[in-house]
């Protein structure tokens, strides 16, 4: 169905293929359509009706200069048609940019931005970080996910759950620009929470209900990053607008 491609092989973004149905059907086109526009106007000779209707099932996911060159059929943009970006290249197709726009932006060559984007590891300086966040339109969750911080920020706040939040505040400032007004309250209330959590168990002694508090616990660490945004998300401090 699909021919071999002079593009790199690299995995598509994550696709919202209802996106796409629905996007199609309120222009009025079928499968046909979408598939003679990718050929006449994008220069994607193999893509059939059959390919198309594929992509909409989520049997098969459209490569980034496929979706791209999907998204300028159905008249919207590439993030239209993309699930939750996480890595670096989905944001930078989300967007819609060239590899080469980004690289500029953030004052890296092409070849050095290419190898991050296929490593997934960000090598950059906090300037360089500032500036990817500005030109993909990250939020600050998605920046350090995409900078590859957050293993390391969900072991401090492991740490700082299960030890003393205090001596976090400052290894944790380090990794994400948000200042102590807003992570103190944040890393205190994730520890209270947390130490609840333990000390349920500990006062329950055996049997089921010491299970499932245990098992919350581990969720609770296991989900410890998404925690954390929504108390950041949920601060005064960091609604009001002054994070750093």
């Amino acid at each position: 169905m699909r021919q071999p491609s002079a593009q790199p092989n690299h995995p598509g973004p994550p696709f919202n293929a209802p996106a796409a149905r629905r996007l199609r059907a309120a222009l009025g086109m079928g499968p046909e359509h979408v598939a003679y526009g990718l050929r006449a106007s994008y220069g994607l000779p193999y893509v059939t009706p059959d390919l198309v209707v594929a992509w909409e099932r989520g049997t098969l996911t459209p490569t980034g200069p496929e979706l791209t060159a999907l998204a300028g059929v159905l008249w919207c943009a590439p993030g239209e048609l993309i699930g939750r970006a996480r890595t670096l290249r989905e944001h930078r197709i989300a967007r819609g940019l060239a590899p080469e726009d980004v690289a500029r932006s953030v004052g890296h060559d092409l070849d050095a931005y290419l190898r991050m984007e296929d490593t997934g590891q960000w090598r950059g300086s906090d300037r360089q970080a500032a500036a990817l966040a500005d030109v993909l339109e990250l939020s600050l969750p998605d920046l350090v996910t995409v900078t590859g911080r957050e293993p390391k920020l969900a072991e401090l706040l492991r740490g700082a759950v299960g030890t003393r939040w205090q001596a976090h505040v400052r290894p944790v400032g380090k990794l994400v620009p948000l200042d102590r007004r807003t992570l103190e309250p944040v890393l205190q209330a994730l520890h209270q929470e947390y130490q609840g959590q333990m000390a349920a168990t500990l006062s329950w002694g055996g049997g089921n209900a010491a299970e499932d508090s245990t098992a919350a616990g581990r969720d609770f660490l296991d989900r410890i990053v998404e925690h954390f945004w929504t108390a950041v998300e949920g601060n005064t401090a960091y609604r009001n607008g002054t994070p750093y």
